[in-house]
């Protein structure tokens, strides 16, 4: 009979003072591999924080008999093993740390290269870790090779891509050699071809005798699962082998209207002045020491046109991206006119960031959260990560009118730190769209929401594009995302990280 990893039984949760779950039973068992489905907010990150230990049982009991007795087998000599110590998890968030042994990394650093230097490298962040365990399968050079960081070693962690961070927090949560890999939303951020190649390590993460429970799609669960587990409300609804799982039996494809009449309104707030070149680029090249980022890129954006950016990780979208929305200083550098006027024509940072809305993983990453989520949308007037002033009641209002398009006003009080990760994303796409901005830059904007919030934001770009003269640029690494309205196509090819040219 197999044994039991982990088991909770009847446990209730909660983090600050919120009953997160109640009365709540899960468990697995050697050989098993569980993923999580449900909507967003359904409890999925959070049951995954709770097996991690990040949250805390008011009742219950656990099970932990399985790591008691493998912590004895293996425990490092004279070391006192904690079980939470025996778990690996990959969050939606980092928590790297610069080499003052703070968190304190913030926004543009990645693009300004005397700051980021205060960041370790790849090779210098996977040589800290140790794992617990003396056999250890999964190494520094295990890792960097099966996750494709070779390339990548000598870079400050800070200017990874979206997609290189997920696969480095992996190897990470691999080179501790855990008894239990917890997984949330892993593919999110990674290109068509590290999706394909997931299936496959996930494979062999299971056949080296780690268990894995991750919080998913439908429509992404690896072969390695063994079970499903159904969530809604914070409540597990159904448990099924992955065998008996009919993907769209638990998919609730049905999607919340679009107001157009209220959408209409709030376009025709204000008029979009015209502009014969919204971006105009020549001859870009981007370098930080010898890696060489983006090469002689020339590229032309005009008054109502909607582009996608399309490019496997780490070819430099972001970097593309920093230059139009100002901040990456090498666009000094560079021929770069944004909105008819060149770069280092006496422009500022806000001259450029009133016109444009925009929306990306690191700014999730990086935006504080001690403001309500109303405030977190009204900061999008000001272009500031936070509303560092008295609130406008008029452009509150407004905030709240679009909250309200977007299907997210009931969380308008609530703290940002304290709702889900898809609504935080919500939150920050509504800050990208109050001030009826000339251009939208969405890059990854999707990332952790569901089926049906996915397609109500289609929706609305949709709407918005057609119903007004902005121009778009809409980075995704899923094409089914990609609104309609986008009729252009910008691809970046990778360059070689380290280059004398």
């Amino acid at each position: 009979m197999a044994q039991t990893i982990l088991a909770f039984e009847h446990i209730t949760v909660r983090n600050l003072n919120q009953i997160i779950f109640e009365d709540l039973s899960f468990s697995i068992s050697e050989f098993e591999n569980w993923a999580l489905i449900g909507e967003s907010g359904s409890g999925k990150s959070a049951l995954l924080e709770t097996i991690a230990g990040r949250l805390g049982l008011s009742k219950g009991f656990i099970d932990t008999s399985y790591f008691d007795t493998a912590n004895k087998e293996s425990a490092l000599a004279g070391e006192l093993i904690n079980w939470h110590k025996r778990i690996s998890f990959v969050s939606s968030r980092h928590n790297f740390r610069n080499l003052s042994n703070t968190t304190e990394f913030y926004y543009q650093q990645r693009y300004n290269s005397m700051d980021s230097d205060n960041a370790p490298t790849v090779g210098s962040y996977l040589s800290g870790l140790k794992s617990h365990l003396p056999s250890l399968y999964w190494n520094i050079t295990k890792v960097v090779q099966s996750l494709n960081l070779n390339d990548l070693m000598e870079e400050q962690i800070i200017k990874l891509s979206n997609g290189e961070t997920k696969r480095l927090l992996l190897a990470a949560a691999l080179i501790k050699n855990p008894i239990l890999l917890l997984l949330d939303n892993p593919l999110t951020g990674l290109d068509v071809k590290s999706r394909a190649d997931f299936n496959d390590l996930i494979a062999e993460v299971n056949a080296s005798g780690i268990h894995i429970i991750m919080a998913t799609s439908p429509s992404e669960i690896p072969d390695a699962v063994t079970h499903v587990a159904v969530l809604e409300q914070c409540r597990i609804i159904k448990t099924l082998s992955h065998q008996a799982f009919l993907e769209d039996q638990y998919e609730d494809l049905s999607t919340a209207p679009l107001d157009l009449n209220e959408l209409r309104e709030l376009i025709n707030r204000t008029t979009i002045p015209p502009f014969d070149y919204i971006v105009k680029m020549g001859n870009i090249v981007v370098k930080y020491g010898n890696a060489l980022i983006l090469n002689h890129i020339n590229w032309t954006i005009r008054q109502g046109e909607h582009w996608a950016l399309l490019g496997a990780n780490g070819s430099g979208k972001s970097t593309l991206l920093s230059l139009i929305n100002g901040d990456n200083p090498q666009a000094y550098a560079n021929d770069i006119i944004i909105f008819d006027r060149k770069r280092g024509s006496g422009e500022s940072i806000w001259d450029i960031k009133k016109r444009i809305g925009f929306v990306s993983p690191e700014l999730f990453q990086y935006f504080p959260s001690s403001s309500s989520c109303l405030h977190v949308v009204e900061s999008g007037f000001y272009d500031t990560l936070g509303l560092y002033r008295a609130s406008n009641p008029k452009l509150a209002e407004i905030a709240m009118r679009w909250m309200k398009v977007m299907g997210i006003e009931e969380i308008a009080g609530k703290l940002f730190r304290n709702i889900s990760a898809s609504n935080q994303r919500l939150c920050l796409l509504a800050r990208a769209l109050v001030k009826n901005p000339v251009l939208l830059i969405f890059d990854e904007p999707c990332q952790g929401l569901d089926t049906k919030q996915k397609d109500h934001f289609k929706q609305l770009v949709n709407a918005i594009c057609h119903n007004s003269n902005v121009s778009l640029i809409y980075v995704s690494h899923y094409t089914d995302e990609i609104p309609d309205v986008v009729d252009q196509v910008f691809k970046l090819e990778k360059v070689a990280l380290n280059t004398d040219s």
